[in-house]
């Protein structure tokens, strides 16, 4: 169905550069990076998919009946998102809040063009029928010369939240209330940022943030106009062969330029019961998760509360592994763990309905995953968050961030965090639309 070359690389960042800056002429467009970020269990450095042969895109309605259809039928590689409100689909849930993005709740696409990168290997699989292009479009990349930019002004825009900062703290004080009549342990509270009549250029905010970040999950989407400028430093979930794996993260502390102090901090960090008692909820609600659909005694703890260091902070993350039970399809793992633990709480579904009640802005792709499957039906997939979402249509872009709240939450803590994760995507924002 496909044919495969390999071509060696004698630069591999410039030729990720080139690549990526081809790709963006395409209509539908996956990138995803690794930055080079030690990571055990990825299977490749950085994937590109282009061009759609078939592709999936619906509302929650039966979505994830429709995606393992389509994913079955297909045996191929397959890219693309699921989107938070596909928790419709999993549970009697509904969302009724503000939407500026308008994004499909779920899309995926079998790509034309595919380019997998380990180490200084690229390796390029065309669908037969355009694989006649594969060592002009290769040359093409490699031939892309970046001229010299002289800096344009861009348009000057305001970046507004849904959220006042007295409003913000009122809302955590009222989930911090439904915490203690027992409604809920912990649940994930978020707000919007967004800039409204916005001409971006995607590429450029992507590289921008990325850039910053560095992040393991990193992620640049294309689809129609729907783009997605993701610097997860998450895994929501991988599947390699019958091995599950996921990877919450809940606890955050900010780095910073003295060495000493970033040690002090990162050490803090681990140290902070509030912090790690967030993480432990979510692991036992991905352990829970995974429990429905592995085999009986194989799901295991392989980190607790481990410290991870990333360019702007440090965060705890667990590493959860599993057994797949032989009968259950791809789908039926994402179905039944999703949305993330990191990103709803516990109880899960309580967690849910509050979240619903007290936000003010659909999540959409927000806290949803981006990710793909082989034609063996693994996959990965990242958690989007740290992210900029964008409809080029009604030039509206946006970014969320949020934190966990617990019994032991302090609402202006709970802000401040909220800052810091924000501090990357305001500041490709800003430098992209303000004089």
């Amino acid at each position: 169905m496909r044919s495969t070359k390999i071509f060696e690389l004698s630069d591999v960042d410039l030729f990720k550069q080139k690549l990526l800056s081809w790709a963006s002429g395409f209509r539908e467009v996956v990138w995803l990076d690794s930055n080079d970020y030690p990571d055990k269990y990825r299977q490749y450095d950085a994937i590109l998919a282009i061009e759609a042969f078939t592709a999936i895109k619906t509302d929650t309605v039966e979505a994830f009946k429709k995606l393992k259809e389509y994913q079955q039928t297909t045996a191929d590689w397959i890219f693309g998102y699921l989107s938070y409100d596909l928790k419709n689909d999993t549970e009697n849930l509904k969302s009724k809040n503000h939407d500026g993005l308008l994004f499909p709740e779920l899309y995926f696409f079998q790509p034309q063009k595919l380019f997998l990168l380990k180490g200084n290997q690229l390796e390029v699989q065309y669908l037969r029928v355009v694989d006649d292009e594969i060592d002009l479009d290769f040359t093409e990349i490699s031939d892309i010369i970046f001229p010299e930019k002289t800096p344009e002004r861009p348009q000057k825009s305001a970046i507004y939240s849904r959220l006042s900062k007295e409003e913000y703290l009122r809302k955590v004080e009222n989930m911090i209330r439904h915490i203690y009549r027992g409604d809920i342990y912990e649940a994930n509270f978020c707000q919007e940022f967004y800039i409204e009549n916005v001409a971006l250029d995607p590429i450029q905010a992507f590289n921008q943030l990325n850039s910053i970040s560095n992040p393991p999950f990193a992620s640049f989407l294309k689809m129609e106009n729907y783009h997605a400028m993701c610097a997860s430093p998450e895994r929501y979930m991988q599947k390699n062969g019958n091995r599950l794996i996921s990877q919450p993260i809940k606890g955050t502390a900010a780095r910073h330029s003295d060495p000493q102090i970033d040690v002090e901090n990162a050490q803090k960090l681990t140290e902070d019961l509030k912090e790690r008692s967030e993480n432990i909820m979510i692991a036992d609600l991905v352990r829970n998760d995974l429990s429905r659909t592995a085999k009986k005694g194989s799901v295991r703890v392989e980190e607790l509360c481990e410290v991870y260091s990333f360019k702007q902070v440090h965060q705890l993350i667990s590493t959860i592994s599993a057994e797949l039970q032989e009968e259950v399809s791809a789908v039926d793992v994402l179905q039944s763990t999703f949305p993330m633990g990191s990103m709803t709480g516990a109880p899960k579904i309580s967690a849910m309905k509050i979240i619903e009640e007290l936000e003010e802005s659909k999540r959409g792709l927000y806290s949803g995953a981006i990710g793909y499957f082989t034609p063996e039906a693994d996959f990965d997939f990242n958690v989007v968050i740290r992210s900029i979402l964008y409809n080029s249509e009604n030039n509206y872009a946006s970014f969320s961030v949020g934190g966990a709240i617990t019994a032991q939450s302090k609402p202006e803590k709970e802000y401040e965090e909220c800052m810091v994760k924000a501090k990357a995507m305001r500041q490709v924002l800003e430098s992209l639309s303000q004089f």
